[in-house]
């Protein structure tokens, strides 16, 4: 069977740097974006340019409706889906919890655990011989992001719970669902947060002296998808540089 694959939020960042690595590993690739269609058409372009195969198609995966379609066109381009890769998410200005409201609240809780939620029931409701599922969760699960992201830290809390139980669920239908936890990493959300400099500026906390590169995110992410992960599930990998 050949190897099909969603990337949530692939249109930058992690998730493009994963839809291009999994395309040149063979994987046929679905690159889900929400609104920057020019940006995951550049990833598509690459891939295909490469001589790989790759489509984009716009969703928003918080919404069930939506999810669904891009199952279904997924499914129209490659046939089943057999791989999913929970990447996106968002995040907002830096704020302390107190300064937060419900609406910014819901909306990240939104996109980053209903979205996740969606789209793993819907990848193990199609998923026909196995499957893998791989959630882009982050080291603020664990650290509470204090004064900047405690929403965002939350909700990637709440995705490492539903990882931890869902991979034991179905466990024994041979599908494997694990996460990996970015630390300081070099993309565009930081300025979402209105800090773009934000690695440089905490480089000197993290024990390698360096911020990541969404590539060294998206080799992790491949390894947990493959087949070299084949005794893996319900399993976090820290990609953080020793945080």
């Amino acid at each position: 069977m050949s190897k099909v694959v969603i990337v949530t939020g692939g249109g930058r960042g992690i998730g493009a740097a994963t839809a291009k690595l999994l395309a040149a590993k063979g994987y046929a690739v679905c690159v889900n974006y929400l609104a920057n269609s020019a940006r995951a058409d550049d990833v598509v372009d690459c891939i295909t340019h490469a001589g790989g195969r790759a489509f984009a198609h716009q969703a928003d995966v918080s919404s069930e409706t939506e999810v669904i379609h891009l199952f279904d066109a997924t499914e129209a381009h490659f046939g089943p889906v057999t791989h999913l890769v929970n990447n996106a998410g968002v995040l907002f200005t830096q704020s302390k919890l107190v300064d937060i409201d419900l609406e910014r609240f819901n909306q990240v809780l939104n996109s980053n655990v209903v979205s996740c939620f969606l789209c793993s029931r819907e990848a193990v409701r199609r998923f026909k011989s196995g499957g893998v599922i791989v959630n882009v969760s982050s080291l603020a699960s664990q650290t509470g992001s204090p004064f900047e992201y405690v929403d965002y830290a939350a909700s990637k809390g709440a995705m490492d719970t539903l990882t931890k139980g869902l991979s034991r669920e179905v466990a024994a239908l041979g599908i494997r669902v694990n996460a990996v936890r970015p630390g300081f990493i070099y993309t565009d959300m930081h300025a979402d947060g209105g800090e773009p400099g934000r690695v440089d500026r905490l480089a000197p906390q993290i024990p390698m002296q360096r911020g990541g590169t969404a590539e060294e995110v998206a080799n992790t992410i491949a390894w947990l998808l493959s087949d070299e992960a084949s005794y893996v599930t319900g399993s976090f990998i820290d990609v953080a540089g020793g945080r």
